[in-house]
């Protein structure tokens, strides 16, 4: 085989290693192939037109294992990687990682070729330019497009996670600011089948009263000792409100409490509680040790009660990424959730503050400023003296930078100093003796109706102190106990049952948000399932993203848009028809 000469003398490329002129071609083409893909300024343009032109595809594997299918939406799917939404590429990577799904991009290669011969062959018709364009298809195919193909999943993926653990955060603190359901006595109830349902009484401070099991359900049925033992705890302690976890037996509990409240007549109202996490905290050394004589159920049941009754107080207590407010959050980097969230989880419990003589060291170790040392000699202070009775106290155990950082977050309810049981930081502390006497106060007057009407009339312009702290003092001066999380709506709680086969389309129905993702709402309409909401229902209005509008734990009016019998299954809008 003889080659042109425009080509030039191959022979002069012979050697040991290159003994033909074919491989003397295959050579040069090959050099030319790793050249174009090392050019930036062509990948530069590739990458942009691929973004802006390509779909991403996926197909079922032959033979993969879908048994519930759960990816069924993706056996033969394609969307344009401009709009695919974040909840979608995680789904379709978690779907590749099972092995359920084969996913590529897909996009005109003649296009891409069309713009690299351009650019690199400047005469037409040249024996050599045929190698040039095998070498540009070469290197386009086997180098280029495969690497830009990764480069772009990985965008989308990082672009995905990062959203994914914005939503899980958001809602995360959402569900932690839920308001508490203060002064009632709370019976916790972990529902199950075979083993029973675990009973546990709280009383209005969160302490453990008293454990108990009943048989209403499935293989037992004992209904009417269930009753009679579930009877003798609420009158005993004048229940206020039954907390039901959602898990396995849930609905079928509901039910037999609804029952006992009818049949008895009971002011008691009852309510189902998210129970994600409560088994992680339970079988913890954290929950061992403070409940060591109990078994796992009965310190959930306890968990199920406390997490109704003061929300953020128990949830600390269990891994944030265990509560399950998210979406694929065990898809996401671990590390970086892990991070951001106990970022929400310091947020939240700064931002509340706590009760430095009831709280726990799983609360207190959200507090800025403190670490395990200083909780572990708060503790042992705390428990040898009794009662912290002011914050000045704390001086003797934290060293002066941690005590100036943390002692605004911790509050003394009933010491020596009313001022200990407010948000206001000791180093305010003579600012506000100053202003009280001018205006003939004492320290003993916070939030009495005659401070609260001398400070509306105050001349701000009187006082030496920035506005965001004179703010903050008379806030606090007029609310000692105010507690952020008091302007929220309480869970809705209940004394009947709703069942699918009451709905109609329709109707008007109040739930609790339960979850916030991508492409809707979760809500919580009393069924065995959440209904889902999808962001097309949510308003006559175009919005971005359901957290636009809305949080976990929003009481929101909705109406029954579709009903799904066969799949127990129910479809919302906030849409009013």
């Amino acid at each position: 085989m003889t080659f042109p000469k425009e080509i030039g003398n191959l022979n002069n490329y012979l050697n040991e290693n290159i003994k033909s002129e074919i491989d003397a071609i295959q050579g040069a083409k090959d050099i030319i192939a790793e050249w174009i893909s090392d050019n930036s300024i062509y990948r530069k343009w590739i990458r942009s037109y691929i973004y802006s032109n390509g779909l991403i595809s996926s197909k079922k594997k032959k033979d993969s294992k879908d048994e519930e299918r759960v990816y069924e939406m993706y056996y033969d799917y394609k969307e344009s990687l401009k709009t695919i939404k974040p909840h979608r590429i995680l789904a379709v990577n978690r779907g590749e990682k099972e092995k359920v799904l084969n996913i590529k991009i897909d996009v005109e290669d003649d296009k891409i070729l069309e713009y690299l011969y351009k650019e690199n062959i400047k005469i037409e018709g040249l024996i050599s330019s045929k190698y040039v364009k095998e070498a540009i298809d070469d290197g386009y195919k086997r180098l280029i497009f495969p690497s830009i193909e990764r480069e772009i999943r990985s965008e989308l993926t990082d672009e995905a996670n990062e959203q994914a653990i914005k939503i899980f955060s958001n809602n995360l603190e959402n569900l932690l600011l839920q308001p508490p359901m203060k002064e009632k006595v709370v019976l916790g109830l972990d529902p199950a089948f075979r083993t029973g349902c675990k009973l546990a009484v709280i009383d209005k401070t969160g302490k453990f009263l008293e454990k108990s099991v009943i048989y209403p359900h499935e293989p037992i049925n004992d209904i009417e000792k269930s009753t009679e033992e579930l009877n003798r705890l609420v009158d005993k302690y004048k229940v206020d409100i039954i907390s039901i976890g959602n898990g396995t037996a849930s609905r079928e509990s509901e039910k037999f409490v609804s029952n006992y409240i009818q049949d008895h007549k009971k002011d008691t109202k009852y309510i189902i509680v998210n129970e994600a996490g409560a088994s992680v905290y339970s079988a913890s050394k954290l929950a061992i040790d403070e409940f060591p004589n109990l078994h796992v159920e009965e310190r959930s049941a306890i968990s199920i009660a406390r997490r109704l009754q003061d929300p953020l107080s128990e949830l600390v207590k269990v891994e944030p990424k265990s509560i399950g407010v998210g979406q694929y959050q065990h898809d996401v980097p671990q590390n970086r959730l892990n991070d951001s969230l106990d970022f929400v989880v310091s947020k939240a419990v700064n931002l509340v503050g706590v009760n430095i003589n009831t709280a726990s060291q799983s609360l207190l170790k959200y507090v800025s400023g403190l670490n395990k040392k200083n909780i572990e000699n708060i503790i042992e202070y705390r428990n040898k003296k009794g009662k912290i009775e002011s914050r000045k106290e704390l001086e003797r155990i934290l060293n002066d930078k941690i005590y100036q950082q943390s002692i605004g977050f911790m509050r003394i309810m009933d010491g020596t100093n009313p001022l200990d049981k407010t948000s206001i930081h000791p180093e305010s502390y003579s600012m506000v003796t100053e202003l009280l006497s001018k205006l003939e106060l004492q320290k003993e007057d916070l939030g009495s109706s005659i401070l609260k009407e001398k400070l509306d009339k105050i001349n701000r312009n009187e006082y030496k102190i920035d506005e965001y702290t004179f703010n903050d003092i008379i806030s606090s001066l007029k609310q000692p106990l105010r507690d952020l999380r008091d302007d929220f709506k309480t869970p809705i709680l209940k004394s009947n049952i709703l069942t699918i086969q009451d709905l109609t389309l329709g109707m008007k129905l109040q739930g609790t948000v339960r979850n916030v993702v991508d492409f809707g709402l979760f809500i919580d309409i009393g069924l065995k399932n959440d209904g889902l909401a999808h962001i097309s229902k949510l308003s006559n209005k175009y919005i971005k993203h359901p957290s636009d509008l809305f949080n976990v734990g929003d009481i929101v009016d909705c109406y029954v848009d579709e009903i799904y019998l066969d799949k127990n299954k129910v479809s919302l809008s906030l849409i009013e028809k």
